[in-house]
């Protein structure tokens, strides 16, 4: 069995267990990061998506939430898949079934976030770009 390092709230000093929350989620970044293209292509769309809002004037708290919620469930569907993986494996069809639904809250995430992206910068690029008034 694998080494487990002390629970973060544990330690007396509260600066230091802070200090080990923030590791533990920096690691989980660099983890999805290295491990999963689909975290970068959304982290590049993402960043895409912002200098878009800033060069058309489009509303950067709508833009940040839209990236926020894309990301947040791509991070929470590489979770659930190694969980999943650790529990089962090998094949079962309830394990399938949630890596899949998981993938599908991504997947939804994204179509939407892409649907109220066209919505907010569709109208300024046509403007931007002297095809609209």
């Amino acid at each position: 069995m694998g080494w487990v390092p002390p629970r973060p709230g544990t330690d007396p000093r509260a600066l230091r267990g802070l200090r080990a929350s923030f590791a533990f989620a920096f690691a989980g970044l660099r983890y999805a990061w290295k491990s999963q293209r689909n975290f970068r292509l959304e982290c590049i769309a993402g960043g895409a998506a912002l200098g878009l809002s800033l060069w058309l004037g489009v509303g950067l708290v709508e833009v940040l939430f839209l990236i926020l919620v894309v990301l947040a469930l791509e991070l929470l569907n590489t979770a659930l898949e190694a969980v999943v993986d650790l529990a089962s494996p090998t094949f079962h069809p309830m394990a399938k079934a949630a890596k899949d639904t998981a993938a599908a809250a991504v997947l939804v995430s994204s179509v939407l976030s892409a649907a109220i992206g066209a919505v907010l910068f569709v109208p300024p690029l046509l403007r931007r770009l002297g095809l609209a008034s």
